[in-house]
């Protein structure tokens, strides 16, 4: 008998309830689909190396699922408390009938293990299907051969889902027990006649609070922007949590002031039903001011999060081929008998330092210039003469001020023109020309260009190697020598190759592109060449270093991957959980107010006017948490490019155009939902 008065509850309230359902079952399927990427990938033909980064990838997911659980455990707690309250009044009759508390309690428990059991089974069906769409992401993400896919149905991540959504329902039908014995009949029957009061805040202090607030947040979006580089991990709490307590604090002002000044703008306030709109919106602001702030700052955290990670992954992809144009990259460090690093090698070592890296290979009975269709080898040199500190002149002590961490002791790495030009060839760059009195320098990282632009600006000379020298050009120019995914190179010199002496010689670096066309011809070079590493007599030499274009993009590649995931995981769950709280806070505040809207309709108001007013009323509430978390997101953007030059910031707006997409499609939907089920609850019967 229970057990049918729980199923006939639910069939009746689907439609009230459309909120509930939709965001269990789409928490039951993020769950599953991110949980069953290694099951999906395992389907795929990738490289040793890719297989170890998805594995790492996936490891890293399943440490986040956990928090994730956390959440979704939170969410579906805060959501059971809306089924409670929509139905009060049910309760309270069954309680008036003569049904004991036992049975209540035990007619809401087959109603939540129901309801479990349809979201997780419905969940499940749409995760499983999902992420076989999530897989072909995944393998083009990955450059992956998908001839052998076949459809997967992950068993470990079913499990997983399972098990955890089962806790969450545990928790939940205990919670429901409790407050179920907890109850009173009477308060029960007058559930819907109760109402949040709205208490009238003194406006001078809201006044106060708010401009305090915004002075202490504007305070704090200085300190992460112009001092973000001179902000250690710990300091950059301070301005976190003085966001946090300003934002709580503008909050609990507006809920204050806005009905006081709506209220003394006549016209408006008495226009239509914005004195009704206006009063509803100030009670649950005032009510509420905990929830929102927590709101907001999930909302900043999650177009944060998704906009940093699409723009690593989009910055690394775009910039692979501008910055690892060659196929293979070998370098050695060389000319060690007068460096004082001698007690780091041993004598023959130090012997053979001045061999270069194909006298190496050749000497270990490796033909690796055989595979090269073409090559350079170059030298750079350094010089205590020009270090960091020396080459900032007069622009020193400025630039210590704000960059503290920097190392200024470091000498600068010095090529000759004529070297640098043959590599420039080789990548299909720009080359240069400098005159015997001249030297440029080549910058390609944000922070360390608009530092010496700024020396170079005032004509800066430099002394080394017994030569004057002045800038060809009052700027950097673009360029780089070592390979990688991002724009790393903080600064190269280029001086005339009669100023250099071959005694300054600090390391050799070999550029060459294979003689082979395919990726697996590629390979095998690549093997050949890392061969010299597992040779027994390798001690003898200098060890060299290396890396590949294959090696550059499986790293950035994974790293692009491992972030997306993780962003989109955390940004989707984020957005869910506060689009989910307002709007299960809407359909309450509905369901409490179907007098209300009754008594508008006696008093003359038609359907358009209450319409309108619902609509209006909702998406102020939906806006205004929105609103200031844009805010935050503007400078914490501008963190996150400060922090993201070394991985990659190129792509930032393309990144928050997908971000706001998404931001909309999924708070937007949820606004939408929470209206139409508004509507319907509040609807003449």
């Amino acid at each position: 008998m229970l057990f049918k008065i729980s199923l006939r509850n639910i069939k009746k309230s689907m439609k009230d309830y459309a909120v509930y359902f939709f965001t269990l079952i789409v928490g039951v399927s993020v769950f599953y689909i991110f949980n069953a990427i290694e099951t999906q990938s395992a389907m795929m033909k990738v490289s040793a190396s890719t297989k170890e980064i998805i594995k790492l990838m996936t490891t890293t997911l399943s440490g986040v699922s956990v928090f994730v659980s956390f959440i979704l455990g939170f969410l579906i707690i805060y959501a059971s408390r809306f089924l409670m309250k929509r139905r009060n009044k049910e309760f309270g009759l069954y309680l008036l009938l003569g049904m004991g508390k036992r049975k209540v309690s035990m007619i809401l428990f087959f109603e939540t293990l129901l309801v479990g059991l349809i979201s997780l089974g419905v969940g499940l069906l749409i995760g499983a299907g999902l992420s076989q769409v999530m897989s072909v992401f995944v393998a083009n993400m990955f450059e992956a051969d998908m001839t052998e896919f076949a459809f997967v149905f992950s068993k470990g991540a079913a499990v997983r889902t399972v098990l955890y959504f089962s806790v969450m329902y545990v928790v939940v039908m205990i919670f429901n027990t409790f407050s179920i014995s907890k109850c009173k009949l009477l308060d029960l029957l007058q559930a819907g006649k109760r109402s949040e009061q709205v208490k009238m805040k003194n406006p001078w202090l809201c006044t106060f609070v708010f401009l305090l607030s915004a002075a202490v947040l504007g305070a704090a979006y200085y300190m992460v922007t112009a001092k973000a580089r001179i902000l250690t991990a710990d300091q950059l709490m301070v301005p976190i949590a003085m966001g946090i307590v300003s934002t709580f604090f503008i909050f609990w002002s507006v809920s204050g002031l806005l009905l006081r000044i709506v209220m003394s703008c006549k016209k408006l306030y008495f226009k239509g039903l914005n004195s009704f709109v206006l009063r509803q919106m100030s009670s649950k602001i005032n009510t509420m001011v905990f929830s929102v702030t927590i709101i907001c700052l999930m909302l900043f955290i999650t177009i944060c999060v998704l906009a940093s990670a699409f723009c690593i992954k989009n910055s690394m992809n775009s910039n692979l081929n501008e910055l690892a144009p060659a196929d293979l990259e070998l370098t050695q460090k060389v000319n060690l008998a007068d460096s004082g690093l001698t007690e780091m090698y041993s004598e023959t070592q130090l012997a053979n330092s001045n061999m270069s890296i194909l006298d190496v290979y050749r000497a270990c009975g490796i033909d690796i210039e055989a595979d090269l269709a073409e090559y350079v080898s170059v030298y750079e040199y350094g010089s205590g003469e020009l270090t960091f500190a020396t080459s900032l002149g007069a622009c020193l002590d400025e630039v210590m001020e704000e960059f503290r961490f920097l190392n200024y002791d470091t000498p600068e790495t010095i090529l000759k023109v004529s070297d640098y030009n043959r590599v420039a060839q080789l990548y299909g760059k720009e080359t240069y020309t400098l005159a015997k009195d001249e030297y440029m320098v080549l910058a390609d990282f944000d922070s360390m260009v608009a530092i010496r632009n700024k020396v170079l600006s005032t004509g800066q000379t430099i002394e080394i190697f017994g030569r004057t020298l002045k800038p060809k050009y009052k700027e950097c120019q673009d360029g780089f020598l070592e390979m990688s995914s991002n724009h790393i190179n903080t600064g190269i010199y280029l001086l005339p190759d009669e100023v250099v002496p071959e005694e300054v010689r600090v390391r050799e670096y070999l550029i060459a592109n294979y003689r082979a066309d395919t990726r697996e011809e590629k390979q095998a070079i690549e093997d050949k060449a890392n061969s010299l590493a597992d040779a027994e007599h390798v001690g003898n030499y200098m060890p060299i270093d290396g890396t590949s274009r294959i090696t550059i993009s499986e790293m950035s590649l994974g790293l692009g991957a491992l972030v997306t995931f993780i962003g989109l995981y955390l940004g989707i769950i984020f957005l869910i959980s506060g689009a989910a709280i307002l709007a299960l806070k809407e359909l309450s505040e509905s369901a409490d107010n179907v007098q209300r809207f009754s008594m508008l309709r006696k008093l003359g108001a038609d359907e358009k006017m209450i319409r309108r007013a619902l609509f209006r009323q909702i998406g102020i509430f939906f806006l205004l948490p929105l609103l200031l978390a844009c805010v935050h997101s503007v400078f914490g953007m501008m963190l996150s490019n400060t922090i993201l030059e070394t991985l990659g910031n190129e792509q930032m707006l393309p990144s928050l155009v997908i971000t706001g997409v998404l931001v909309v499609a999924i708070y937007g939907g949820y606004f939408l939902l929470t209206y139409i089920c508004s509507k319907n609850i509040i609807k003449e019967r």
